[in-house]
């Protein structure tokens, strides 16, 4: 019930608004600081491997994820150091102009669950939920916004061969 009045209704889109240009406006204001104030994700990988989230037993608790950094992410710290700023940057104008919406939360999601994994709390949580509740919305979320123009013209241009075939009864 929630979800249909989330999916579909128009005071629902209103609410996803304010929520979609405060979660873009975060991301957004983060990523541009880091163009502009210079980004090095080097140091924040060496703690994350340092210092990896730990179980109740004090285990690490995700060893494949700190394998991840130590063996990918530190060695291709340039590609982290672009693909971060410039990912929330357009993670935050995508969520500011309801232009791909779900697009641009769902990757938003995936950083904030990055950061989470490697022990980062911050703003994570709050910033998890909001994502949450507007992925679930889905369209709904850039009802008052781009999406209203963008996704009608995705669907007419880029899936029209994959209309479904109508059979006669």
């Amino acid at each position: 019930m929630f979800t249909s009045w989330l999916r579909g209704n128009k005071v629902a889109a209103g609410i996803l608004t304010v929520l979609r240009l405060y979660l873009g406006y975060t991301f957004f204001t983060a990523g541009f600081h880091k163009l502009t104030g210079g980004f090095d994700a080097s140091g924040f990988l060496k703690g994350a491997i340092a210092h990896p989230v730990t179980g109740p037993t004090g285990g690490m608790e995700y060893g494949w994820y700190v394998s991840f950094l130590k063996s990918f992410a530190l060695p291709n710290v340039d590609i982290f150091n672009f693909v971060v700023p410039v990912g929330e940057v357009l993670i935050g104008l995508g969520l500011i102009l309801g232009c791909l919406t779900t697009a641009a939360v769902f990757f938003a999601l995936v950083m904030n669950f990055s950061f989470f994994l490697a022990g980062t709390v911050s703003s994570n949580p709050t910033d998890i939920l909001l994502g949450f509740i507007i992925l679930t919305a889905g369209y709904n979320a850039g009802h008052f916004g781009l999406d209203r123009w963008v996704i009608p013209f995705i669907r007419r241009t880029v899936f029209k061969g994959n209309q479904p075939v109508k059979q006669n009864a």
